[in-house]
């Protein structure tokens, strides 16, 4: 699917950057639940999750326990899993080798690259890069 856009809403995307700046030693997690509308994929809530790596400042694994109580939060909302966001606290805006190993869910994986204030997406493992839409309410 690589081309199909993401939807993400200013207020969403805001508190995105609020997480990763409020934890900027160290990658932070998170879900992001919304609906696929065609081919579009909307976001319509954050879920940030405790990063659990040995080494948080260089890699994250998210909290399995608060990953499932998302994924049951949004089945409750009848939302589904549209992407999984983390940071990079000196860059790059693009995956590494242990964001594409490591790679398990068929949903776009946002980079917040806090060295170059970027934000983009990918669809991994196999590194395409999805277009990024911020928009001004829930799509």
């Amino acid at each position: 699917m690589p081309g199909v856009p993401l939807h993400l809403p200013a207020a969403l995307h805001a508190a995105l950057w609020q997480h990763a700046r409020t934890h900027s030693h160290q990658e932070v997690v998170g879900a992001l639940g919304g609906v696929q509308r065609g081919e579009t994929w909307c976001v319509h809530t954050l879920y940030p999750l405790p990063n659990i790596a040995p080494d948080p400042a260089r890699e994250y694994l998210a909290d399995p326990t608060y990953l499932l109580r998302a994924l049951k939060a949004m089945r409750a909302e009848a939302l589904d899993l549209v992407g999984l966001y983390h940071s990079h606290p000196r860059g790059p805006d693009r995956p590494s080798r242990t964001d594409t190993r490591l790679a398990a869910y068929d949903v776009p994986y946002l980079i917040a690259d806090l060295s170059g204030g970027t934000l983009r997406a990918y669809l991994l493992p196999e590194v395409h890069e999805v277009a990024l839409h911020v928009t001004d309410g829930p799509e």
